[in-house]
């Protein structure tokens, strides 16, 4: 195992971390758009600090909704990936992709 991976339960749907399971993202979704999307989870991570930090329940809400996308979209959030067809799979990441890099979108980095 690479010393920078955690550590994967012998069936690989879940990293462990600290003793606690968390599902692990589909390995399924080709690296550049696997990167794609942890760029948008790590931003709206951000963005659901700086709202805290801001007392701005308004951003803090967007910002959780755009989190729970990426999750989703990197299947650690809804349906198990491991149940999913590949055509399925591909679908929840291309969905979650696009509406994370919609125009307008707070780290699409295009104007909206």
């Amino acid at each position: 195992m690479d010393a920078d991976q955690p550590e994967q339960t012998p069936d690989g749907r879940y990293i462990v971390v600290k003793g606690r399971r968390w599902r692990a993202t589909d390995p399924e979704i080709p690296e550049d758009v696997s990167a794609v999307l942890r760029r948008h989870l790590m931003a709206a991570r951000r963005a659901v600090a700086a709202s805290h930090r801001n007392a701005d329940p308004t951003g803090e809400k967007l910002a959780r909704s755009r989190v729970h996308t990426a999750k989703v979209a990197l299947g650690e959030r809804g349906t198990p990936w491991w149940e999913q067809s590949l055509a399925e799979r591909r679908r929840r990441w291309e969905a979650g992709a696009a509406e994370l890099d919609a125009p307008g979108s707070p780290d699409s980095g295009t104007p909206g």
